[in-house]
């Protein structure tokens, strides 16, 4: 009897994840039919009525009309194989400005951008870091940290990262936008 729950989750464990590389797989053939970056594809919220969530990117920023499209491409297919069989909410947006760094992938993409990065272990007794992002190597992200200086970040120890907004870039561009316009 001592069996059987455990069981149940591993089960339950191991369908959760196939559904949800299934969603990714999905997600990844229209967002490239469409000449999209899948950023991230993600199912949450409750059972009874889960939030498929996708984000996706390319050169320049995305559309509403990027978004309405990939959103009906991806309800098609899930509603025609009813692969979730129960209501469900599908967004489909850009991953924003302050967008959430997913893998040493997107490390790489951003190297020389401000971030934020938080470690699930401490670092020199430090578990939470603001700067930029100046390399990838191997599998760790050399990081200029705005009150320690140069820290290496091993991949494996990020809970999470976001890109930060670089007000002072975004001031320069917008100048620079304005002298071009006039």
């Amino acid at each position: 009897m001592g069996f059987a729950p455990t069981f149940y989750f591993v089960l339950k464990t191991m369908t959760k994840h196939i559904f949800d590389e299934q969603i990714k797989a999905i997600a990844a053939r229209v967002a490239e039919e469409n000449n999209l970056e899948l950023v991230q594809a993600e199912v949450v919220g409750a059972k009874q009525k889960p939030i498929v969530r996708i984000y996706i990117d390319k050169t320049g920023g995305v559309t509403h009309d990027d978004c309405t499209s990939v959103s009906r491409q991806i309800e098609a297919v899930l509603d025609a194989d009813d692969f979730i069989p129960l209501a469900y909410v599908l967004e489909v947006s850009s991953p924003g400005l302050e967008r959430e760094l997913y893998s040493l992938q997107d490390f790489e993409k951003f190297v020389g951008s401000l971030a934020k990065v938080k470690t699930n272990a401490p670092i020199d007794g430090q578990k939470n870091f603001t700067g930029r992002i100046t390399a990838v190597e191997n599998d760790e992200i050399a990081f200029a940290d705005k009150t320690r200086g140069t820290i290496r970040i091993p991949y494996e120890t990020v809970a999470k990262a976001n890109l930060e907004i670089d007000l002072e870039e975004e001031f320069k561009a917008s100048e620079k936008r304005k002298t071009e316009n006039e």
